[in-house]
């Protein structure tokens, strides 16, 4: 496979540690869920004033957003300009009364995935709910209906097939931190693992939910 070599006046923005790719890797835990999206709903629970759902269709018709970034996957790669498509997350909380003591976020998605955040970096110009990649609708492979796009963080804080997002007062670990990955996750500051953790070989990442 050929990789791509990183032009000098771009190395600045390949972190440490990553190889520059061409493709988009697929990568997650468990079969591709399928969606009855007459049902399907994107839950805001926690400390809100009211738990609110939104449809399929009530997200495309909120302000849609492009946005071309570089992505980073803890498994060692990065693609460079990525195109998305979505809401972004400062867009979708003017709908929502939040509480003053919501300081994080827990993503939820299927298959019972968990990824948590600090409000700051949730909130930042350039995160967002992606509905389309590259000019079209998500793939299901590449988490349709809905993913969350955190371009500044490992590509494991951005869950694919979302459920639920949970507003919270104080941090939780989510599925990959509990299991030793750093809570940050800043791929510029090499963020992999935390202190304790074993370094797990890429081959054995093939199934889980990285990208």
């Amino acid at each position: 496979m050929k990789i791509p070599s990183v032009d000098p006046a771009l190395a600045h923005r390949l972190p440490p540690g990553q190889i520059l790719r061409e493709r988009f890797p697929i990568l997650h835990e468990g079969e591709v869920p399928e969606y009855d999206m007459s049902t399907w709903r994107l839950k805001l629970v926690g400390l809100v004033e009211q738990e609110i759902a939104f449809t399929y269709e009530e997200l495309l018709a909120m302000p849609q957003t492009k946005m071309v970034c570089d992505i980073h996957c803890v498994t060692r790669w990065s693609k460079f300009d990525t195109e998305w498509e979505g809401v972004r997350i400062k867009d979708l909380l003017e709908r929502v009364n939040l509480s003053q003591d919501a300081k994080f976020v827990m993503i939820h998605a299927d298959h019972d995935y968990e990824a948590n955040l600090p409000m700051d970096q949730f909130t930042a110009d350039n995160v967002m709910l992606a509905l389309k990649y590259d000019g079209e609708p998500l793939t299901p492979k590449h988490g349709w209906p809905l993913r969350l796009v955190v371009p500044s963080l490992y590509f494991w804080k951005s869950p694919k097939w979302i459920t639920a997002i949970e507003f919270m007062k104080e941090d939780r670990q989510g599925f990959w931190e509990t299991r030793g990955f750093h809570n940050e996750a800043d791929p510029f500051k090499d963020q992999r693992f935390s202190g304790e953790a074993i370094d797990i070989p890429e081959d054995e990442w093939e199934h889980k939910e990285f990208d």
